[in-house]
């Protein structure tokens, strides 16, 4: 009787974990699901595409003067040439390959618009690049007056010899290994805040 007691025992702990195994599975497999959901991008039609335009980008936060910036305005900038840009998503596929781009430095423009700093020592700012479709990407103030990020990071107006589309401007990182999460297409604002 003890030995059956026995069995009967380990028969329901084994079907225990075997449930607590599969719902482990399930739970995973929900999680992997969701992964890949979340990865995707909608697919625009050119019109809700052009809802998206900005013909200005507002640069604001903790800046001494907030900018509204037009291509016209970014033209009579520092402009710079930037050579083979790729867009590599974080698959590594490559979305897009330009082979020359203009544009200016992110750099330059915090400068022109002044960063709120108590003194040399104040540097605990990050810089967020938001789109009109709340797509966003950061960078610490480090990255871009201390690292060669601030050299490799550009507000586009111009792709191959063309205006980028209706006016809008793009935020790239030009030394980021996967270039595709911090490209912000449609951007709208570069907004300045300080860490607390």
């Amino acid at each position: 009787m003890k030995i059956q007691n026995y069995i009967l025992i380990l028969l329901i702990a084994f079907s225990c974990t075997m449930c607590n195994s599969s719902k482990k599975e399930d739970v995973v497999s929900a999680e992997k699901i969701s992964k890949t959901d979340n990865d995707k991008h909608p697919v625009l039609t050119p019109e809700d595409s052009l809802k998206l335009v900005n013909h200005e980008i507002e640069i604001k936060g903790d800046v001494e003067f907030p900018l509204k910036l037009s291509v016209d305005s970014l033209k009579k900038m520092k402009v710079v040439i930037i050579d083979n840009f790729k867009v590599v998503c974080q698959s590594g596929e490559v979305k897009k390959d330009d082979k020359i781009c203009k544009g200016v430095l992110l750099k330059d423009i915090l400068e022109k618009a002044k960063i709120r700093q108590n003194g040399h020592k104040d540097r605990n700012f990050y810089i967020v690049a938001r789109a009109s479709d709340d797509y966003k990407a950061t960078f610490s103030w480090a990255e871009i007056f201390n690292n060669p990020t601030g050299e490799n990071t550009y507000v586009l107006f111009e792709e191959n010899g063309k205006p980028v589309k209706n006016g809008e401007m793009i935020l790239i990182c030009k030394n980021d290994i996967k270039t595709g999460p911090r490209h912000v297409y449609w951007l709208k604002s570069i907004e300045v805040y300080k860490v607390k």
